[in-house]
C-alpha cells in the first residue's frame, strides 16, 4: 500500500466469504464510489465458483479495484491491509433447524442467529471457524484491521480477540443505523424539522443486537422527549417507516421497539425482530399470532433458501451482462471505516468491542456495542456510561452465556453448552426435560459442523 496525494494506492483486502451475494456486492459498491482509495480484494470462499462469479462482477464494472478469485486462505490473508469476514456457518439445513425445531416445543424465533436456541447452535458452530481464522491472520497479516459482520457477532468478535489478543478488529451491525433514521423521522414529525440520521448525535450502548440510546440530540435539541411524544402518538399503531410491514420479512412497525421504550424509558437500538428475542417471556414470540399483532415476522429459512436461489440466477445475469449491476451507497459504513483507518478523515460510528472500560457495569472482556472514534490505524472507544439497572438485568443472562457458549465451544463440552442453553430466557417456558429433548435433537442435527466434538 502507498499514500499518493490524499489517496491511497495499491492496497489489499482479504475478503472471507468472498461469494458473498449481499455484503460483498454492498462493499463492490461503495468501493467503486469512493475515488480515494484503490487495490486488490482477494476473494476466498469454500464455495470456489460463487467467488469466482463475484470477481467477473467485481471487474466489470471497471473501477479502480480488482477483483481476484483464489482457492486458499493463506493467498487471500497474506499481506493483507484488511480482512473482512461475512461467512454463513454450515448450510441452510443447520439454520433450519436453528429456527425451526425448537418451534416443536413452542418456541418461535424470528431470526435465530445470536441468542436463543438457534443462536446458541449458530455460536457453536461458528466459534471454531473463528478461532482459525484468527489464527491465520495471526500468521499472514497480523497488522491487518478485521472487520466482521457475521453473527452472532459479540462471540465472532471475542473469538478473535481470546485466540490473537493483539488482533485489530472489530464488529459492524447496521441496527443501530436504522434507528437513528427512525429519530430522524420522529424529529420532522414532531418538531417539523428535517435532518438525516447523520445530523443526529447519540449514545449508544449495550450488547449486538440487543443496544440502546440513552442521548440523542440535534444541535440544541434533546430528542429523548420528542421521541416519547413520538411513540405515545404511534404506540397502538406503530410506525411503518420502511413500507407496509407486512410485505417484507425484514419490514416491522416498531412496535416492540416502542413498547421497550415504555418499559425502560431508553430507545432499543435494533430491530423489532432481534429485539424481541432477547426478551421472549415479555411476550413478542409467543406465537405467530402474537407477532402478527405486534407487526413484525417470523423470518422462515425456506424463504433464505429461495431467495438464495433468485441471488445465484440474478448473479449469473450479471456476470453474463445480462443484467445491470447497481453501483449504489449501500448505506453501511465500511468503506468509510477503512479510510479513517488510512488517516483519511475521522469517524465516530458505533462498533462491536471487548469492553475495556467503555461501558460500565458490564464485565471487563465482554462484546459490547458503543461508539467509537475510527482515526489513523486506530479504533477508540467512546466511554458511554452505563444501562438503568433494569436493562442491565434484562443483559444479564445473555452476557453471561457469552462466556459459557464460548468456553463450551473451545473446550468441546457438551454440558456446558447445555447449561447456557438452560440459562437462555427462551428456555424458561420449557420443563428441563423438554429442554433436554430439544438441546439434543439439536445438537444432532448440527453435529456434522460441530468441528471436534
Amino acid at each position: 500500500m502507498k499514500y499518493i496525494g490524499d489517496k491511497a494506492e495499491d492496497m489489499k483486502i482479504a475478503y472471507i466469504g468472498g461469494g458473498s451475494r449481499g455484503w460483498a456486492w454492498r462493499l463492490m459498491s461503495d468501493l467503486a464510489l469512493e475515488q480515494s482509495i484503490s487495490g486488490t480484494v482477494y476473494l476466498y470462499d469454500i464455495d470456489y465458483e460463487a467467488a469466482k462469479t463475484n470477481e467477473i462482477i467485481g471487474n466489470n464494472l471497471k473501477s479502480q479495484w480488482l477483483y481476484k478469485c483464489v482457492n486458499n486462505i493463506e493467498e487471500a490473508l497474506r499481506g493483507a491491509d484488511f480482512v473482512i469476514i461475512s461467512i454463513l456457518p454450515g448450510t441452510f439445513n443447520e439454520m433450519m433447524s436453528d429456527v425451526h425445531t425448537p418451534e416443536k416445543f413452542g418456541i418461535y424465533q424470528s431470526v435465530g442467529d445470536t441468542t436463543g436456541p438457534g443462536g446458541l447452535f449458530r455460536a457453536l458452530r461458528t466459534i471454531p471457524l473463528y478461532v482459525e481464522f484468527a489464527n491465520k491472520i495471526k500468521e499472514y497479516c497480523p497488522e491487518a484491521w478485521v472487520i466482521n459482520y457475521t453473527n452472532p457477532m459479540a462471540l465472532c468478535v471475542k473469538t478473535l480477540y481470546e485466540t490473537f489478543p493483539k488482533i485489530k478488529a472489530f464488529g459492524c451491525c447496521h441496527e443501530v443505523f436504522s434507528t437513528q433514521n427512525l429519530i430522524a423521522k420522529a424529529v420532522k414529525e414532531i418538531e417539523g424539522i428535517e435532518c438525516s440520521r447523520e445530523d443526529i448525535r447519540t449514545n449508544v450502548l449495550g450488547i449486538n443486537h440487543f443496544t440502546w440510546i440513552d442521548k440523542a440530540s440535534y444541535k440544541n435539541i434533546d430528542l429523548i422527549p420528542v421521541y416519547k411524544k413520538f411513540v405515545e402518538k404511534y404506540f397502538e399503531s406503530g410506525y411503518e417507516d420502511r413500507g407496509d410491514w407486512k410485505e417484507s420479512y425484514f419490514n416491522s412497525a416498531n412496535k416492540v421497539k416502542f413498547d421497550l421504550f415504555e418499559k425502560c424509558g431508553i430507545i432499543a437500538a435494533a430491530g423489532d425482530r432481534h429485539l424481541a428475542e432477547f426478551v421472549p417471556f415479555l411476550g413478542y414470540l409467543e406465537n405467530p399470532e402474537t407477532v402478527a399483532r405486534w407487526k413484525f415476522h417470523l423470518t422462515p429459512v425456506s424463504w433464505r433458501i429461495k431467495n438464495r436461489e433468485e441471488l445465484i440466477e440474478k448473479s449469473k445475469r450479471i456476470a453474463n451482462g445480462e443484467e445491470k449491476f447497481e453501483i449504489e451507497p449501500s448505506g453501511e459504513e465500511g468503506v468509510k471505516q477503512i479510510k479513517a483507518l488510512l488517516g483519511l478523515g475521522d469517524l465516530i460510528t458505533n462498533v462491536n468491542l471487548p469492553n475495556i472500560g467503555q461501558m460500565e457495569g458490564i464485565d471487563y472482556g465482554t462484546v459490547v456495542e458503543t461508539n467509537a472514534l475510527f482515526t489513523k490505524d486506530r479504533v477508540q472507544p467512546i466511554v458511554s456510561g452505563e444501562l438503568p439497572e433494569a436493562v442491565n438485568m434484562l443483559l444479564a443472562p445473555h452476557v453471561l452465556n457469552q462466556k459459557m457458549i464460548f468456553e463450551a465451544a473451545i473446550k468441546k463440552d457438551k454440558d456446558l453448552a447445555f447449561q447456557a442453553f438452560l440459562n437462555d430466557p427462551f428456555l424458561r417456558k420449557l420443563s428441563y426435560s423438554d429442554a433436554k429433548k430439544l438441546f439434543n435433537e439439536m445438537f444432532e442435527n448440527t453435529k456434522e459442523y460441530l468441528l471436534g466434538w
